[in-house]
C-alpha cells in the first residue's frame, strides 16, 4: 500500500508495511512452510491477519475463497494474492517466487544426494520407513477431503465413479476433471442444494483489531479492474510462457524430453483442482507410465521429499524433472547433474506461472465482488472425484511399495507394518505429517539395521 492508512481502535495503531518488510516475510515464509496447504495457510493467517494486521480476517477469507476455486496451489496464490494487494504486480511477484524459491533449491540438493547415494545403507534405510508412510498419508488426504467434500449421494456417486474410471477403465485425468465439472454444473442448475460450495473455511466472525486492509477499506487503484491491464497481463504472460517453449523446441524439437516437460507440466498446472494430491494421478501417468521420466519407486520417494521440506507439495514436480534430466543424461553423463537442475528449473517456471496469471489478471474482479462469487458447482463436482483419484493414488503407491516385485513376488510385511503404523499414528491419533514420516524413517532404519527389509 501506497498511501497511508493509519488507525486505532482502542489504542491499537496500525501502520504501513514497506515493500523491504514484505520483502522479509515472504522470504521467511519461503522457508519455514511445511505442512502442506492448511499448514501454510495458518501461518499466513497467524502471521498476517493475528500478529501484524495487514488484512482483516473478512479479506483474508475473501482471498483464500477466490485462491480455492483456482487450479494450482492455494497457499501459493493467496501469497501472490495478499503481496499484490500490498505493493502491486511486484509484490505479488516476489511473494510468489520467494515462496517456492526455496523448496526449489532444497529439493535439487535432495535429488542430487537421492541419486548419488540412495545405495548407501543408512539413506536406503530413511526411504525404506518413508515410503509406506507416504502411502498412509494418501489415503488420510482421501479420508480428509472426503469427509470435508462428499456431504451427500450425489457427491459419494460422482467419487465413485472417478475411482472407476482411473482405475478400471484407465481414463486420463484431464478427462476426469472435464466429466466431473459438466456433471456438477448439472447438479448445480437440477440440484442446486446439493451442490453448494459449502464454505470450507468458515465465516468470518472473529476480528483482531483495525488492519491495514480492513474490512471497509476501499480497493486500491492498481487493484480495480481495467481491460487494458488484463490485456497486457495476458501478453506479457503469453509470451512468457512461449520464449522458453519456442527456445526449447529450437534446441531440442517438439519431442526432445526438456521440450515435453515443459508442455506436460503447463498441461498438469492447469489441472490442479483440489490441491496437489489431486494431479499426482496425472503426473504419475504421464512421468512414469508415459515419458518414462521416473520409476513408480522414485515417485513415491519424490512425494515423501516433498512432503518433508517447505514449500508447496506440487513442487514435487521439480523432483520428477531432475530425477528424468539427471538419469537420462541429456547432456551427457558428465553433465548429469546441470541437465537435471535445468529441467527442475524449467517445470518448475511451467507449472507455477499460471498461478501468477490467475491471481495479477483475476484479483481485480474478485476486489470489485466482494464475497460475490458464483458458478462453484463444477469445482464441487470436481472436488468430489478428485476423492475417487486420489484413492486410486493410494493403491497404486501401496502395490508398489507392498509388493516391489509385483504380485507374482514377495509380500513386504516390514512394510506393511510400518504404513499400518503411519496410518494410526495419523487418524487415529492424529499425529503431523512431519512427525510421522520422521518415526517410519527411524522405523526403517531398525529394519535395514535387522535386515528384515525385502
Amino acid at each position: 500500500m501506497t498511501a497511508e492508512h493509519d488507525a486505532a481502535v482502542g489504542g491499537r495503531a496500525v501502520v504501513p508495511v514497506s515493500f523491504y518488510q514484505a520483502f522479509v516475510f515472504w522470504l521467511k515464509l519461503g522457508f519455514i512452510s511445511f505442512g502442506g496447504p492448511a499448514g501454510q495457510i495458518a501461518i499466513m493467517h497467524e502471521e498476517l491477519v493475528e500478529k501484524r494486521r495487514w488484512l482483516s480476517e473478512r479479506r483474508f477469507l475473501h482471498a483464500l475463497n477466490y485462491c480455492m476455486l483456482l487450479p494450482g496451489p492455494e497457499a501459493q496464490q493467496l501469497a501472490i494474492y495478499i503481496g499484490w494487494l500490498l505493493h502491486r504486480t511486484w509484490g505479488g511477484i516476489v511473494a510468489g517466487v520467494l515462496f517456492v524459491l526455496p523448496s526449489l533449491f532444497i529439493l535439487i540438493t535432495l535429488g542430487w544426494v537421492y541419486l548419488a547415494f540412495g545405495d548407501v545403507p543408512l539413506v536406503a534405510g530413511i526411504f525404506y520407513g518413508i515410503k509406506p508412510a507416504v502411502t498412509a498419508v494418501v489415503f488420510q488426504a482421501a479420508w480428509r477431503i472426503g469427509g470435508r467434500a462428499l456431504k451427500n449421494r450425489w457427491l459419494w456417486a460422482i467419487a465413485a465413479a472417478a475411482f472407476v474410471a482411473i482405475f478400471f477403465l484407465r481414463l486420463p485425468f484431464p478427462l476426469i476433471v472435464i466429466g466431473a465439472g459438466v456433471l456438477g454444473a448439472l447438479g448445480g442448475w437440477l440440484a442446486p442444494r446439493y451442490f453448494q460450495l459449502g464454505g470450507g473455511h468458515g465465516a468470518a466472525d472473529k476480528h483482531y483489531g483495525p488492519a491495514l486492509i480492513d474490512d471497509d477499506t476501499p480497493p486500491p487503484e492498481h487493484a480495480r479492474f481495467s481491460w487494458w491491464r488484463l490485456t497486457r497481463l495476458l501478453l506479457v504472460g503469453g509470451v512468457l510462457w512461449l520464449l522458453p517453449m519456442a527456445l526449447l523446441v529450437a534446441l531440442y524439437g517438439w519431442q526432445g524430453h526438456l521440450t515435453q516437460m515443459g508442455w506436460f507440466f503447463t498441461k498438469a498446472a492447469l489441472l490442479t483442482f483440489g490441491g496437489a494430491y489431486a494431479v499426482l494421478p496425472y503426473v504419475y501417468q504421464g512421468a512414469v507410465t508415459g515419458h518414462g521420466w521416473v520409476t513408480p519407486t522414485q515417485m513415491i520417494d519424490g512425494l515423501a521429499l516433498g512432503e518433508s521440506t517447505p514449500g508447496p507439495l506440487i513442487m514435487v514436480v521439480a523432483f520428477v524433472a531432475f530425477v528424468g534430466g539427471y538419469v537420462l543424461e541429456l547432456f551427457g553423463p558428465e553433465q548429469a547433474f546441470l541437465a537435471g537442475a535445468l529441467a527442475a528449473t524449467l517445470v518448475t517456471w511451467f507449472t507455477f506461472l499460471p498461478s501468477f496469471l490467475f491471481i495479477l489478471g483475476g484479483g481485480p474482479l474478485v476486489e470489485s465482488t466482494h464475497n460475490e462469487l458464483k458458478f462453484t458447482a463444477p469445482l464441487t463436482g470436481i472436488t468430489a472425484a478428485v476423492v475417487g483419484v486420489i484413492l486410486n493414488l493410494a493403491l497404486f503407491f501401496g502395490y508398489h511399495v507392498l509388493w516391489p516385485q509385483g504380485f507374482d513376488g514377495r509380500f513386504d510385511w516390514a512394510s506393511a507394518v510400518i504404513a499400518a503404523l503411519a496410518a494410526l499414528a495419523l487418524l487415529h491419533f492424529k499425529r503431523g505429517v512431519m512427525e510421522t514420516l520422521t518415526g517410519a524413517a527411524l522405523l526403517g532404519l531398525l529394519v535395514f539395521w535387522l535386515g528384515l527389509a525385502s
